[in-house]
């Protein structure tokens, strides 16, 4: 058996970073994979030279995620040199031998075997970052505070849904505190109405995602005991009916399952359910999600239904189809109006709440074939599927226009985030911008806590060094950056609710700690949907409106 590697070292363990390093190119280019390697090859030839590739595996391994997946972890074993290979054998039970690296995969696979996995390559656990200690202060700080007109809007909400029909649509532009704005009105609905459940519906993982974790943070400020919070989409296989008190997070999607198959269980949920919030209202229309709301809405009269939105139209130049959904909300719209402004948009950005956005696009030319399965699983797909997705992340020229953009906006900003279309595109990308020189981290669902947290510290420092964070799956209030000023969003989405997420992580104004202007670069993929200004859109729809009593 040969290895990787054969430089013997004395110290006990090794360094997984080390090892990756100094292992030979065959290895190496198992480890990265040849999509990268290809972009590499695009960039400069001289970067998939050997010394080079170890560097960009030591920058790409995740070490503690690396010894977890089980064919990572059996080639970084077969890289050891015979002496480590040997000295890991003896922590393992694993005897010398000509099967020696054959025995020490198959010991390593034993879930017991990972603390001696980390401790002989010198991996940290996954344990809590320290908290930043916190400033003697005078006055006291609210934790999930609001601004003067987030808290009126609010307030006009809760009033709106307080007289019949019981229902609204709260309106608010990209970047100006929707979902904080709603999850301050759920908690005072839980606090007025205990025992009671709130039911929160939105189309994909990462709007549910991000609703979940919204919630859990703000009722640690605003709640007033321990409830349940229950998430209910893809994979997750909870029971509905065991949450009493408390908010359920749902797929529409998942939702629609649960009436089909069993209509009664989505009765007796909707029988506790006294608020429904749907974020992305203009679902609400929707064929295939209309008896969802008709249950959970019309099963008791002091039911409440709330829809919001970034832009309160279903189409994007369909008078009639927003027409019905002004109709189905009874055009009760609640929006941020204020006196001398046409639009929310323009006070927000003239008081420093937003940045003012520069959009422009980058066309991918992605090399993206779309078989005729593809074209119609894109024609019924709430958003882009993820299989899609994964397939535009291995595109080398669509990559090498990222990278270039990318690049071109660290010369002008000193913090950029690029939204990817995968986990393994995020990973690729941070990789090598890591060894073309540049301050890079990525960040996904993925992630370990430690790492995330560390990587959230160092983005959010003063450090004038330009730094970009790429990631994928993460909306969250955790991933809160609010001096970035740049975005590219290469993840292509038909919601606009979720581009609106994406760009908002860019679009901090200066009151809000973040910038006067903001560039944002989104990629346009043929045959994939696009977005443009946020600010037009959010105009679109304001003829079908009406806005409920201002003195309520």
């Amino acid at each position: 058996m040969t290895t990787s590697t054969d430089t013997p070292d004395t110290a006990p363990g090794i360094a997984l970073q080390t090892l990756l390093r100094n292992a030979k190119t065959s290895a190496l280019r198992e480890v990265i994979g040849p999509s990268i390697v290809d972009t590499l090859h695009g960039l400069d030839p001289e970067l998939d030279s050997g010394t080079r590739l170890g560097e960009l595996a030591a920058s790409l391994v995740e070490p503690s995620e690396a010894l977890r997946d089980a064919e990572m972890r059996d080639r970084i074993i077969r890289m050891l040199p015979l002496p480590k290979a040997r000295e890991l054998g003896g922590h393992l039970g694993a005897k010398d031998g000509r099967t020696l690296y054959d025995d020490l995969c198959a010991a390593a696979a034993d879930p017991a075997a990972l603390a001696v996995l980390y401790s002989f390559f010198g991996v940290v656990r996954d344990v809590r970052a320290p908290a930043d200690s916190s400033p003697d202060a005078m006055k006291a700080v609210a934790g999930y505070a609001l601004f003067d007109h987030q808290r009126a809007a609010a307030e006009r909400v809760v009033h709106a849904l307080a007289d019949a029909p019981r229902k609204v649509i709260l309106h608010m532009p990209t970047g100006a505190g929707k979902t904080r704005t709603a999850m301050h009105i759920v908690a005072q609905h839980l606090r007025r109405s205990e025992p009671t459940v709130v039911c929160w519906l939105a189309q994909n993982a990462e709007l549910l995602d991000q609703a979940a974790d919204e919630f859990e943070n703000a009722w640690r400020f605003l709640g007033n005991r321990e409830t349940g919070l229950v998430r209910f989409w893809g994979h997750r296989k909870p029971d509905v009916l065991d949450i009493q008190d408390g908010v359920i997070v749902s797929g529409l999607a998942k939702m629609s399952a649960l009436d089909n198959r069993d209509a009664a269980t989505l009765l007796r949920l909707a029988d506790r359910v006294s608020l429904t919030i749907i974020d992305e209202a203009h679902q609400a229309i929707a064929p295939t999600y209309a008896a969802i709301l008709t249950a959970l809405y019309s099963k008791r009269p002091h039911n409440a239904l709330l829809g919001l939105t970034a832009t309160p139209g279903r189409s994007w130049s369909d008078i009639g189809e927003d027409r019905k959904l002004s109709d189905y909300f009874d055009g009760r719209k609640v929006t941020l109006e204020v006196e001398g402004y046409d639009d929310p948009v323009t006070f927000l950005i003239d008081q420093k709440y937003l940045a003012r956005p520069i959009f422009r696009t980058l066309n991918s030319d992605a090399g993206l074939k779309l078989s005729e399965n593809d074209v119609n699983v894109l024609s019924s797909a709430i958003d882009v599927p993820e299989q899609i997705l994964e397939r535009l992340g291995t595109d080398t020229q669509r990559n090498l226009k990222i990278l270039s953009a990318v690049e071109d906006l660290m010369t002008r900003h000193r913090r950029v985030i690029v939204f990817a279309p995968s986990v393994e595109n995020a990973r690729m990308l941070t990789a090598i911008l890591s060894i073309r020189g540049h301050e890079a981290f990525v960040v996904t669902g993925q992630s370990n806590t430690a790492e995330r947290e560390r990587i959230i510290r160092r983005f959010k420092s003063k450090d004038n060094r330009a730094m970009v964070v790429v990631n994928y799956g993460v909306l969250t209030t955790g991933f809160d950056a609010p001096a970035t000023s740049a975005a590219v969003i290469a993840r292509p989405t038909r919601s606009l609710v979720l581009y609106s997420q994406m760009v908002g992580r860019a679009t901090r104004g200066t009151r809000a700690g973040g910038n006067d202007e903001a560039e944002i670069v989104t990629v346009v993929d043929p045959h994939l949907p696009g977005f443009g200004s946020v600010a037009d859109a959010f105009k679109n729809w304001e003829d079908v409106w009406d806005e409920p009593d201002r003195s309520c």
